[in-house]
Parts: C-alpha cells; sequence; structure tokens
C-alpha cells in the first residue's frame, strides 16, 4: 500500500466541508467519502468553524485597539519634513531654479 502525498485544502474547501458537517444532513462517514477526507479532519474544521464563527460579524475591542498608532511620532515626522520642503523651496528660489509661480 502506498502512502498518499500530503495534500493542502484551500480555505474555501474546509469551510463548504464544515458546513455540510454543520448541516448535519449526512453523517461523518458519508461527507469523508465525498469529500475525500478522513473524518476526524472534518470534526477539527467543524469545530475550527465554530470557534472563528464571531470573528466574521466583527472584532473584539481588544483585538481592534491593539495596533496603536503613536501620533506624536507621525506629527514629529511631518513637520520635519515641512521643515525640508521649506528650507529647500527657498534655496532653489534663491538658486533661481524655481520659479516663484507655483
Amino acid at each position: 500500500m502506498t502512502k498518499r502525498p500530503r495534500r493542502n485544502h484551500t480555505p474555501a474547501f474546509k469551510a463548504k466541508v464544515a458546513l455540510a458537517a454543520l448541516k448535519g444532513e449526512k453523517t461523518l462517514a458519508d461527507l469523508a467519502q465525498q469529500f475525500d477526507v478522513h473524518a476526524n479532519q472534518i470534526t477539527q474544521w467543524k469545530g475550527q468553524l465554530l470557534e472563528g464563527a464571531a470573528g466574521v460579524f466583527g472584532q473584539d475591542k481588544s483585538e481592534a485597539s491593539a495596533p496603536s498608532i503613536d501620533l506624536k511620532v507621525l506629527h514629529a515626522k511631518i513637520g520635519e519634513l515641512t521643515l525640508e520642503n521649506d528650507f529647500l523651496e527657498g534655496a532653489l528660489t534663491k538658486a533661481g531654479l524655481l520659479s516663484a509661480k507655483r
């Protein structure tokens, strides 16, 4: 008996199998035969679907506030770039390389 090479299933396929298992119209053995996967794998995918179902309707507030952006650093960078632009504009105008009309 030869071993089957490892298969990678797409998330869409996993969702389709897990939803079929949730419907309960067929037994796990029937689904395993229909989709050519092991019954334990269907059970795992069904559990993952049930755990992640809440994420479909929105994130928790703790997860949403986790990637906080430091506004002070961004404002400092904007100020630095504005200062550089003003300096270069003045230097180019004095050198005659930049017209006064813009």
